[in-house]
């Protein structure tokens, strides 16, 4: 089939399928008959770029700029170590995805309601233009802190990225940022109290060869690093290796990790893992273990263990000249140390003991069984402790991190290889160069959780209320309102988001946000929520330079991406577009520098190439992008084996906290504790030392327990990475949407697998079929988060008087309570009720 034919073709699908402004003047489609393709089959290399942390290769096959078929590296013999980068089912169906009925295909403009999802077809001139216009109007009304460019990561390339939009609005004088991310949030605030690093400092997981336990946390890395290149695989080998390792694993779910390869599976309650941390910790000092093995190991090399290392760290604050370190002595209290609260003595007197009975009946997980994990702590030589991103992502998610992370410490074998302190594993990855986006002049940034709140109230936002950074003082205001947002490869505009319904009551009313932007390749829930789209090139027609991400196990590589075809339709790059846009402002030729888009990937190529590290790629970087782009992937083996806090235990060399030490007692935490607004929510507070709280919506919250009984995990699902793929019907049909319910609790509510239900809290209502499983805690349902928000097109409404989600979209449940350290996202933490759909 010729191309144009093809698209001729594809056109009359997608106006059938879609509401993308495609509406034509004739009821009827004018489907050309597919033709005989004439033309020699073509392989270029591209990459699948979603947000799994990998960024595999893939070889895309095609014909007269038509894709035919797209597999898999490989171009190596498959020998661990320098093996091949096998893409998941995500990459091998990027044809279906590129070809999606709902791909979008021209610029448009909302005719209807915001939401609506009603557009028509406008220029890439008029759209540009009228962008312009207004971004110039709002930063002339409300300055350059009203506009906001959302946190987006469908899209991971080097050249034509969402870091575009940056650069075009810092040349027009600055926009408000974002700190954090929706994957890590507490848990980097956790590792920076606890150790001064960013929260992936953990080992190697190569190194767990060496290691004798593994006691993890909601730590999946076969479905969520699945990757023939990623943290699973590399979890895979190193449990191969490994000669005598145990390994224990706390998770809501029987998940894809274990499946036999773990020696114990331990169902605890989602939100009480602080808990049964606590109790492991108790028995570990109880039983005297702690003052015979570990207790030099803790005095050395930590604060806040007991009093007198606090009052130690306190007198050295107290004679600083730093001005920082005075405050922190004035709010540091000995009687606080992580010691007491354990044991309920001193300050904690009246609080119950951390045993594990009282732990067992929080968790779930029997005393019998908290023992056994703490004999196996204490008698293992190379403990490799991880918590997974799942725990971080709960009501008060910091506290939970940090008190996994205590149980690395108490055991006093960090520094060794084969143990681990708890931090995600560190990786490494091939340097690549990007496209520079230059200095914002807007120093102020909002927690990426909290933009919602700042189209309604930023202008009152403060250091004070809600941990903004970059003004003045603690009270002194952010002082705009977010009036204008670019969402680019982005889908928390909606569907990532927490609580679907209070952000699309917020987005509809266009007199807050003035101009929403969308540009993205498919039409989204969240681009339904626009007031023009743009749409963007998908990755198998980008010419790019992308790496291996962040979570590609220990193998880097680099890929040199070459378009099968032109973009269909009539699709443009985010360099593109913003482009245009900056050339409508008058800073086109600041933008573009004079260059072409050739000119640009081969000045990025050239800086990516001149790494030192990258001249052990194989087989080595040619001399230009176009000599590059003819071989396309390129890899080494880093052979990294880094072990946490390796330079501090043993070289001496302090970790960047206050105190250069491993911070039980977080001197920064207390100050926040005093300085900061708190206790909003049941069980929100900042405390200087790990503590479980009972929480809202947690499984002992009896505010909520009664109206809602069960429990809502949610999960990475193979499917999807976050919502990219959802709407590819292949992925659908290989991986189940179905609300995951033990058959303990099954049988209670009278349920069978594949009944459809309606799941519902005061949030909202989504209707989704059901799979009974003992692969769920009692008391717990899982979710798999990503799919697609759709409202009943009947407006049916729930339980509860929501309108009924009848994509099964998680977030139509989880709930808007920006944690109290990091105000990220809990959105883990829901309760919910069930009944049989009406």
């Amino acid at each position: 089939m010729e191309r144009r034919s093809f698209l001729k073709a594809s056109a009359a699908l997608s106006c059938a399928a879609t509401v993308t402004g495609c509406n034509t003047s004739s009821d009827k489609a004018d489907v050309v008959a597919p033709q005989a393709v004439v033309g020699e089959e073509k392989q270029t290399w591209s990459s699948c770029l979603v947000n799994c942390g990998s960024n595999c290769p893939v070889k895309v096959f095609s014909r007269d700029g038509v894709i035919t078929r797209v597999e898999t590296d490989h171009e190596v013999e498959d020998v661990y170590g320098m093996h091949q980068v096998r893409a998941c089912a995500r990459g091998r169906s990027l044809r279906q995805r590129t070809y999606a009925p709902d791909r979008l295909k021209t610029p448009m403009k909302r005719i209807g309601k915001r939401g609506e999802g009603k557009f028509k077809p406008i220029s890439w001139e008029e759209a540009t233009s009228e962008i312009a216009s207004k971004m110039t109007d709002i930063i002339a009304n409300y300055g350059n802190k009203s506009i906001y460019r959302a946190y987006g990561s469908g899209a991971y390339y080097g050249f034509a990225s969402n870091a575009c939009f940056d650069r075009l609005f810092h040349l027009a004088g600055g926009c408000l940022n974002h700190f954090g991310n929706y994957s890590w949030a507490q848990q980097m605030e956790a590792a920076k109290h606890t150790f001064g690093s960013g929260s992936t400092s953990g080992s190697s997981t190569v190194t767990l060869d060496k290691s004798d336990f593994l006691l993890g946390f909601a730590y999946n890395p076969s479905e969520m690093r699945q990757s023939g290149s990623g943290e699973g695989y590399d979890y895979l080998k190193a449990l191969q290796r490994a000669n005598g390792l145990k390994v224990t694993l706390i998770d809501p779910r029987y998940t894809d990790s274990m499946l036999g390869k773990e020696n114990g599976w331990l169902a605890i309650r989602p939100g009480t893992d602080a808990a049964l941390a606590e109790a492991i910790a108790y028995e570990m000092i109880n039983s005297g273990w702690v003052d015979a093995n570990s207790k030099d190991f803790i005095s050395k090399n930590t604060v806040g263990y007991d009093a007198a290392s606090i009052q130690a760290q306190k007198d050295i604050f107290a004679k600083s000249t730093d001005a920082k370190h005075l405050e922190y002595a004035q709010h540091m209290d000995p009687t606080q140390n992580y010691h007491d609260y354990i044991m309920s003595v001193g300050a904690f007197a009246n609080n119950p003991k951390r045993t594990p009975e009282w732990a067992g009946k929080i968790t779930g997980v029997p005393a019998d069984s908290i023992r056994n994990i703490a004999k196996d702590l204490m008698a293992a030589q190379r403990p490799y402790l991880i918590a997974g991103a799942g725990v971080n992502r709960q009501a008060n998610g910091e506290q939970t991190v940090r008190a996994i992370y205590m149980l690395g410490v108490l055991a006093g074998k960090l520094g060794v290889e084969g143990a681990s302190n708890g931090e995600l594993p560190h990786m490494t990855s091939a340097s690549r160069a990007g496209i520079p986006t230059g200095a914002n002049k807007v120093k102020e940034k909002i927690s990426f959780f909290t933009w919602t709140e700042a189209i309604e109230a930023g202008k009152t936002m403060t250091a004070r209320t809600h941990g903004i950074t970059g003004t003045d003082d603690l009270d002194t205001p952010l002082g705009a309102d977010i009036k204008m947002i670019v969402a680019a490869a982005d889908s928390t505009l909606l569907n990532q988001h927490a609580e679907i319904n209070n952000t699309a009551r917020i987005l509809e009313d266009d007199t807050k946000c003035e101009l929403i932007v969308s540009c993205d390749c498919w039409m989204t829930p969240g681009s339904k929520f626009a007031d023009i789209i743009l749409p963007d090139t998908a990755w198998l027609e980008s010419d790019d330079l992308v790496n291996d991400s962040y979570a590609s196990g220990a193998l880097d590589y680099l890929t040199v991406m070459s378009a099968a075809g032109e973009p269909i339709w009539d699709c443009k790059s985010m360099y593109q577009a913003a482009a245009m846009i900056a050339e409508k402002i008058g800073k086109g030729q600041e933008f573009t520098e004079g260059k072409t888009e050739d000119q640009w990937r081969e000045e990025l190529y050239q800086k990516t190439r001149a790494v030192p590290a990258n001249a052990k790629l194989e087989p080595q970087l040619p001399a230009t992008y176009k000599e590059a782009q003819k071989i396309g992937f390129f890899r080494k083996n880093e052979n990294e084996r880094f072990v946490a806090l390796d330079g501090l235990i043993n070289g001496g060399k302090p970790v960047g906290t206050p105190s250069g030490k491993i911070e039980i007692y977080s001197a920064e935490l207390a100050w926040r504790a005093a300085n900061w607004d708190q206790k909003k929510w049941k069980g929100d507070t900042i405390t200087a030392i790990p503590q479980y709280t009972v929480t809202w919506d947690g499984y002992e919250d009896e505010d909520t327990k009664d109206d809602y009984p069960l429990q809502l995990a949610g999960y990475h699902t193979k499917g999807r990475a976050h919502s990219s793929y959802h709407n590819v019907p292949w992925l659908r049909e290989a991986t189940e949407d179905a609300v995951w319910m033990n058959p303990l609790d099954a049988q209670k509510y009278g349920i069978t697998s594949g009944d459809k239900v309606e799941m519902y809290n005061e949030r909202g209502s989504i209707e989704i079929d059901v799979r009974v499983t003992p692969r769920v805690a009692p008391g717990v349902v899982a979710l798999g988060e990503g799919a697609w928000y759709q409202a009943d097109p009947q407006g049916r409404t729930g339980e509860t008087g929501k309108v009924i989600d009848i994509g099964g979209a998680i977030n139509s449940l989880t709930c808007y309570r920006p944690s109290p350290v990091a105000k990220g996202n809990p959105q883990h933490t829901n309760r919910v009720q069930i009944r049989l759909a009406q």
